[in-house]
């Protein structure tokens, strides 16, 4: 590593950075730390040709209220050129709350799409072809039943699990670090984890089970270098846990995939999709003696939430296309570019198209995927990537250290760090030392209003009426029998659950989320954060 010079700037992650690189500053072993794309340890990209061969999937999230709204934007976006949906799910959905519950009042619909049976999932689907769209859902608490969900809709259209394609993020471990949309202790929900892998890995050959996510994190306040330290403790945790239910590793880990954010420093997040990709195919190997195809790291990418300001809303769309770029230099697989009025308000139809058409912008004019890892053998870059790998390896210690990533959050480490970096941070941008364009620099006296919102009481209302609708007219001796059995099933304790074949029957049935997260929680209880 360099030695720090006098004057040095730091990095984001606190990294010393000098005036100039030089070839001594990047002295690598080619085949050892590089390598071709798509050649072990992948520092360079997972595939050969990368963006020469295939463009990364465009996938813009959205999820607005009740399913048919939600539907139509879907609908808008595929047919403006996205390639893939991402669904966003309210709150209520989160947590595995019906839309009728007493503490759904004034959330339901309000952070993305209400979903309380398989006829709201219909509905939110309607008219777009299964088979043929990749389909990612972010929902980590329920995310057992959202599938169960999605495959009975798709077996009702005549199409074969085997078809079936997408991702659901079921990364439990980060709620309890970042988000908080828990429902069930650690224990049972990794437990939940890893019988979703398996039957994953059995039934539905073309679903990622999991996206280990890193995004959150960086969106509660993390450097990249804990960003990648404690996604990767996670995915550590999550692989250890399913080969401790009897998983061969290579039955499933080729099918895990992890998400990460792009925030607007350019060389230091294209180090870090760099680094991990490296770091993750060391540590596979290492800890796991994995096959090559379990050690490449596929990973989304979401422009960064944190970074959009209210203030000055229109410079967000440079920020936008500069993490765009950060995320496709750094070889992301699949890319989210975020509205530029999403500080203020959900994104307009205007503004969510203009995100997309700067995916498409960055993909087929700026030259650069004409060539694989264009900045790989850059003195500066080199240099960073191996920076970040190293320490972010430092913390990934820590927290083995201390038991792996479950019990380093009973301990509140992964909450402390991130705590500190956020708060630093923000002393930073109070000093000026940090500057944002339009926040504390180059600011102006005007004030940006919000777009127009969806009229949630109404809205709330209506979903509430169809929740109960459903209820009277479905067979309620169906519906009984089959949480009966789901109630029985998830009573053993053992770390190989086999409850996803119940869940789809009691979604057949019409049992809805909330009924399906009650019967679970009667057997394995209510997560409560120790003070």
């Amino acid at each position: 590593m360099s030695e720090r010079e006098p004057g040095d700037k730091l990095s984001p992650s606190g990294v010393p950075l000098k005036t100039v690189y030089r070839p001594e500053d990047a002295e690598l072993n080619y085949a050892a730390d590089l390598a071709d794309p798509g050649q072990w340890p992948f520092t360079r990209g997972v595939q050969p040709t990368m963006y020469r061969g295939r463009l990364w999937t465009m996938r813009q999230y959205a999820g607005f209220g009740g399913a048919k709204s939600t539907n139509e934007r879907f609908r808008m976006l595929l047919g403006a050129g996205q390639t893939g949906l991402s669904v966003a799910f309210d709150l209520p959905t989160q947590m595995g709350l019906d839309s009728d519950s007493p503490r759904s009042l004034g959330e339901v619909g309000r952070a993305g799409v209400a979903i309380d049976s398989v006829e709201d999932m219909q509905v939110l689907l309607e008219g777009i072809p299964l088979e043929k769209v990749s389909t990612s859902m972010t929902i980590n608490a329920t995310a057992a039943t959202l599938l169960a969900m999605y495959i009975v809709t798709a077996e009702e259209r005549g199409i074969g699990r085997e078809k079936l394609s997408g991702t659901i993020q079921n990364d439990i471990l980060k709620e309890y670090i970042a988000r908080g949309t828990y429902i069930y202790p650690p224990e049972p929900s990794l437990a939940m984890v890893a019988a979703v892998f398996r039957f994953c890995a059995d039934e539905v050959p073309n679903w990622n089970p999991i996206s280990i996510s890193g995004y959150h994190t960086g969106e509660a306040g993390s450097t990249a270098v804990q960003e990648l330290a404690f996604t990767l403790s996670n995915a550590i945790e999550y692989i250890t846990r399913a080969i401790g239910a009897g998983l061969a590793v290579d039955s499933f880990a080729p099918r895990l995939s992890f998400f990460f954010a792009a925030h607007s420093d350019l060389f230091e997040e294209v180090a870090k999709f760099r680094a991990a990709r490296r770091l993750y195919a060391r540590l596979m190997r290492s800890r796991f003696q994995s096959s090559e195809s379990s050690a490449r790291l596929r990973f989304h990418t979401q422009t960064g939430g944190v970074t959009l300001t209210a203030q000055q809303p229109l410079n967000n769309v440079v920020r936008v296309a500069i993490q765009s770029l950060a995320a496709t230099l750094g070889g992301t697989q699949s890319l989210h570019t975020n509205g530029y009025d999403e500080a203020l308000a959900l994104p307009t139809a205007e503004s969510a198209t203009l995100a997309l058409r700067t995916q498409q912008i960055v993909a087929h004019e700026s030259g650069i995927t004409n060539t694989v890892d264009p900045l790989a053998g850059s003195y500066y870059v080199e240099n960073l990537t191996t920076t970040l790998e190293a320490r972010a390896l430092e913390l990934i210690e820590k927290v083995d250290a201390l038991g792996g990533s479950e019990k380093a959050i009973a301990a509140g480490f992964f909450q402390e760090e991130i705590a500190r970096s956020a708060y630093e941070h923000q002393l930073r941008v109070e000093a000026g030392e940090t500057v944002i364009v339009g926040v504390n620099r180059f600011t102006d006296a005007g004030e940006s209003a919000p777009g127009p919102a969806p009229n949630y009481a109404a809205l709330e209302k209506a979903q509430v009426k169809n929740v109960k609708a459903l209820r009277k007219k479905r067979d309620s001796g169906a519906v009984s029998r089959a949480l009966d059995a789901l109630r029985d099933a998830s009573a053993v304790k053992s770390a190989q659950l086999h409850v996803m074949p119940l869940i789809i029957e009691a979604v057949r049935a019409r049992a809805t989320v909330g009924e399906i997260a009650e019967t679970l929680a009667a057997n394995w209880g209510y997560y409560h954060p120790s003070a």
